[in-house]
């Protein structure tokens, strides 16, 4: 365990890019942190941080070891956790990124019930959308990820993938409301708010407007689904949002409409993790609860 801790500070002043502040950040002098590096160096046979005038920056050979890092830590926390199961003691952590249509209903139950029968396991949970989360498990900073639409399939492990069709979003006054089959197009006749393309639902929008001779004119756009729900409440406009991020029989404010699937491709709810990663007994349960959840939606 000595070059541990070690590790972890190359890592720290990987992401600051500055020795100072990171040995400020960890509470040490910046030359105690500077000398540890160079011994570092020293012992694994190559300089990995460029010196610059205004700090550092990983070398070509740097980012191979942090990468290497992030991978050992993520092992090491894995058999501590197996440990810890193997005692009874079913403690350990679940990292996991989501996007944002997760969070207001699904994620906390899934995590309420999780910990009612394992209250040892913590969890962190990060709003990302699509690349963003990729990027998260990429660097270990995420054991799995739960997104809509993922861009680079071919870089992860595929635990589950479930359909989840696309809903309009309207105010319960809308005039679009009566109308007994709603399209696209009629939403799109409205004042509309769309998420942007990074985001998954844009992504399916974007799509199917290719394909007809309307196209999007949002009168606004926000990363904020919470945003989008409180703003057709305004005006006479449109929102667009998967049912797992909706409260679709507590709302009575609101009307949510699915659009039919030859108007809008459903969306791919992705459950992923970083190709030939082992995860910890505390991710790999809870991935498998996630799993069976998302599997009795359909």
């Amino acid at each position: 365990m000595k070059h541990l801790q070690t590790l972890k500070l190359i890592e720290a002043v990987s992401k600051i890019g500055s020795i100072r502040k990171a040995a400020e950040d960890m509470n040490i002098t910046s030359s105690a942190l500077n000398r540890r590096i160079q011994s570092f160096e020293e012992e694994f046979g190559a300089p990995i941080f460029e010196r610059l005038p205004r700090g550092v920056r990983l070398n070509p050979a740097g980012e191979l070891l942090v990468q290497h890092i992030r991978g050992l830590v993520a092992d090491l926390d894995r058999v501590r956790s197996q440990v810890a199961d193997l005692s009874g003691l079913r403690r350990g952590h679940v990292s996991i990124a989501c996007s944002q249509a997760l969070q207001p209903y699904f994620m906390p139950a899934q995590i309420a019930d999780y910990r009612a029968e394992h209250p040892g396991v913590s969890f962190s949970v990060q709003v990302r959308d699509r690349e963003a989360a990729e990027e998260d498990l990429r660097a270990y900073q995420s054991d799995l990820a739960l997104v809509f639409e993922p861009v680079h399939l071919g870089d992860f492990d595929v635990l589950l993938s479930v359909e989840q069709p696309v809903f309009a979003v309207m105010a319960k006054d809308h005039p679009l409301v009566g109308k007994e089959t709603l399209r696209l197009r009629d939403c799109l006749g409205f004042p509309h708010v769309v998420p942007p393309k990074r985001i998954g639902i844009r992504y399916l929008l974007d799509m199917a407007v290719s394909h007809m001779s309307q196209k999007l004119e949002p009168i606004a756009e926000a990363d904020s689904f919470e945003f989008m729900r409180h703003y057709v409440q305004q005006e006479h406009a449109v929102g667009f949002q998967f049912p797992i991020g909706l409260n679709l029989t507590g709302d009575d404010r609101l009307v949510f409409r699915a659009l039919p699937k030859s108007d809008v491709a459903y969306g791919n709810l992705t459950l992923m993790q970083m190709k030939g990663r082992t995860l910890s007994v505390a991710s790999a349960r809870f991935a498998n609860q996630l799993a069976v959840a998302l599997n009795s939606k359909t």
